[in-house]
């Protein structure tokens, strides 16, 4: 079992950047794939960013080009750096935590086993 625990979220300003980083316990790090998952009020979870255990990485359509997925094994420590945020962007955000994962399924919420209790953004316009 692996222990995720987020910080780093806050209050930014429209086109502002802010970066959220998750420190994971428990596990061998270097074998996770590691996630950053997003959910709005009144709206389901979604995707944004994941890394697999190798450093392939996959992006939401809404965050690419903005959004930058990271990973430090030394530190067992993932990263989320957002720059240009907007308002659409608010959201609590969930690291994730998933053994053996593929490159091609780093979008698939169901595949995560371990989560973090989320950390807010908030963009204001």
């Amino acid at each position: 079992q692996v222990q995720l625990v987020e910080s780093g979220g806050g209050l930014v300003q429209a086109g502002g950047s802010l970066r959220v980083s998750c420190a994971a316990s428990g596990r061998t790090f270097t074998s996770l794939a590691m996630a950053w998952f997003r959910q709005a009020p009144g709206k389901e979870r979604e995707f944004v960013a994941g890394i697999s255990a190798i450093g392939r990485t996959n992006f939401a359509d809404s965050v690419k080009g903005r959004f930058t997925i990271s990973r430090d094994n030394a530190k067992k420590t993932a990263f989320l750096q957002m720059n240009s945020l907007q308002p659409e962007d608010t959201a609590v955000y969930y690291c994730a935590a998933a053994a053996s994962l593929s490159s091609d399924l780093l979008y698939s919420e169901s595949k995560y086993q371990s989560w973090g209790q989320g950390t807010q953004v908030t963009v204001s316009s």
